[in-house]
Formats: C-alpha cells, sequence, structure tokens
C-alpha cells in the first residue's frame, strides 16, 4: 500500500472506538501521514482510553452519535475521507430493540451521507457484514439497507467531489463479541456450547480488515461494494485450535442466526468482477462512467460465495497458527 494518496489528508472514523477503529487508527497513525485523524463515537470512557494509549498529536476526538445529523455535520468538516464503521451490531439486542437498530444502522447512515455531501467530503467507504447477504435478522437487514443508502448516495452529490461505496466481509478474528473471546472465556469449565457442529463462518483477522479497508478507499470511484477473497472455518474447528481440551455440547441454532454465511448471492455475481484483491459488484447505474479495474474478469453465471464450500477451508493448525499469541 503507497502512503501517497494520504499525504495531509483528514479522516473521520465513524464507530472510531470499536474494535476496527482502534485497530485502523494504529495503522494509520503508524504508516500513513495523515493531517488529521478525527475519531467520532459516543463513548466518552473508550475516547479518553484511546487518547492514553495512542498519545498522538494527529488525534482528534467528536463525542458524538451518527443519529445526530447536526454533530454529524459539524465532524464532517473540513474532512477529506470517511470511514464509516459505526453500528448497533449484535443480533439479540438489534432483535429485541428494533427501531434502535433502524436509528442507528440505517438512519445514521443517511446523515453520514447528508453530512459528508454537504461538507465535501472527497470519499465515504462503509463498512458492511455477510449478515446482509440474504438476510434472516434485523441486524442483517438494516446493513442491507445500509449499504443500499450508501450506494445510492451518490445520486444526491449532483456537482460535489463525493463518492460513496461499501465494503462487506465477514467474522472479524477476536473482535468483541466475536466467537474466540467467548470461548476463552468458556474455557474453564471444560465444555464449550456449539449451536450447531456443521456451522461455517468467513473469518478475517483486524490487520486484514483495516489494509483492505484503507484500499478500498484508495480504489473506489464511487458506488462499488467490496467483497475480500477469505477463508472459511468449521466453528468446531475453531473450538479445538482454542481449546482442544473440552467438551462441545450442541445447543441448537439461536433466532437470527444462519448455518452458512454467504458474501455473493448469484444475483449480485451477475455485475461482479474478480480483481486481484477480491471481488467487486458494480454499481447500477456505473455513476460518472464507472469502469471495471484492469485485469478484472466477470464471475461466472450462477457463482455464488458460500461458507459452506470447501475451498478456502482453515485447518484447526492453521487456525491456532492465526491465533498466534492467544494465551492457551
Amino acid at each position: 500500500m503507497t502512503a501517497d494518496p494520504w499525504r495531509d489528508r483528514v479522516l473521520l472514523v465513524t464507530g472510531g472506538t470499536g474494535s476496527l477503529g482502534q485497530a485502523l487508527t494504529r495503522f494509520a497513525l503508524d504508516r500513513l501521514p495523515l493531517k488529521t485523524l478525527r475519531i467520532f463515537s459516543r463513548d466518552e470512557l473508550k475516547q479518553w482510553e484511546m487518547r492514553q494509549r495512542f498519545g498522538d498529536e494527529r488525534l482528534r476526538f467528536f463525542l458524538g452519535d451518527v443519529r445526530d445529523r447536526d454533530r454529524l455535520f459539524r465532524a464532517c468538516e473540513g474532512v477529506d475521507v470517511v470511514v464509516h464503521a459505526a453500528a448497533l451490531k449484535q443480533v439479540p439486542a438489534c432483535e429485541y430493540n428494533p427501531m434502535e437498530a433502524i436509528k442507528t444502522n440505517v438512519l445514521g447512515s443517511a446523515n453520514v451521507v447528508d453530512a459528508a455531501i454537504d461538507a465535501g467530503v472527497g470519499q465515504v467507504l462503509a463498512i458492511s457484514t455477510d449478515k446482509a447477504v440474504n438476510p434472516v435478522n434485523l441486524y442483517g437487514a438494516t446493513k442491507l439497507c445500509a449499504e443500499k443508502v450508501i450506494v445510492q448516495g451518490n445520486a444526491y452529490t449532483g456537482g460535489r467531489p463525493t463518492r460513496c461505496s461499501a465494503t462487506r466481509y465477514g467474522n472479524v478474528l477476536g473482535s468483541r463479541g466475536s466467537v474466540v473471546p467467548f470461548f476463552l472465556e468458556q474455557r474453564e469449565r471444560k465444555v464449550l456450547p456449539i449451536t450447531d457442529l456443521r456451522m461455517t463462518r468467513f473469518w478475517i483477522t483486524l490487520p486484514q480488515a483495516v489494509e483492505f479497508v484503507l484500499g478500498c478507499v484508495e480504489r473506489m470511484q464511487g458506488g462499488e461494494l467490496f467483497v475480500p477473497w477469505l477463508p472459511t472455518v468449521r466453528v468446531v474447528d475453531i473450538a479445538a485450535a482454542v481449546a482442544p481440551e473440552c467438551r462441545l455440547v450442541e445447543v441448537g441454532i439461536r433466532p437470527g442466526e444462519k448455518l452458512h454465511e454467504v458474501l455473493l448471492t448469484e444475483e449480485e455475481t451477475r455485475r461482479t468482477w474478480d480483481c486481484d484483491r477480491g471481488f467487486v459488484v458494480a454499481p447500477e447505474p456505473a455513476w460518472r462512467g464507472w469502469q471495471p479495474e484492469r485485469g478484472a474478469e466477470r464471475l461466472p453465471e450462477g457463482f455464488r460465495y458460500s461458507s459452506e464450500g470447501g475451498a478456502g477451508r482453515l485447518t484447526v493448525e492453521e487456525i491456532a497458527a492465526v491465533i498466534g499469541g492467544v494465551e492457551r
């Protein structure tokens, strides 16, 4: 990744105190020649902790919620790039509090688009999830709506410079609420609850997610949906890598949970290109003469990108190597 596109730029990260936001902050401060990095979130304690941890004069902290249009408009003033990572993402909480999920994930994304356009922000990249594909829970449904809001936000830019795109990827290793920290917590009990022994997931590490997101900012033309090539894992293999001494107990799939995840549907692949770093779903319409990257190839008819397939499946040993320094 070249640092030149980031020289003297102002980057705003919504939800910047989350797992991705903090990892992105570390990467950006260490490797990108930014002028300023703005962290926008509603958690004052995590902002204080980040201030103490990073101690970099390029950091600015904005207390605020993406639901608050006025505060978001102020935060976007003078910004060149927005990475929109703010979201309510816990499936049970979203199911029980549906309007709250809609206000943050859908209306909050609309506020980001509006604020970016009015402030003349050059690029907006939103973070989505495999749960947005054929959603079976409210969280996935709100993220699908958020994808549409971001991508179709290009229709509102007119002559302004703002370009909006989105990324979609799988479960992030070690993020808050993910399965690895849960298994570590349960390990001392010698029993690990597994919802279904057949369950599979896409898997990406935080450093991989950060580099992918920042790379997409550099590549985006506006209106694309970026999907990385990812390995898949069986949840039982994650359990074996984290706590091989534990007995597995199948407890049944929870409401709103899938047996396997999908990152691209057959319908989407009709306008998807296979590039050197993953897949790119072309916008409809092709905003401002959008063109596929050089060397990109169209996906074959009927292609479906699912974690159920065996291609790219990590073994227990490979999973343990990825987990690396986790105390076992």
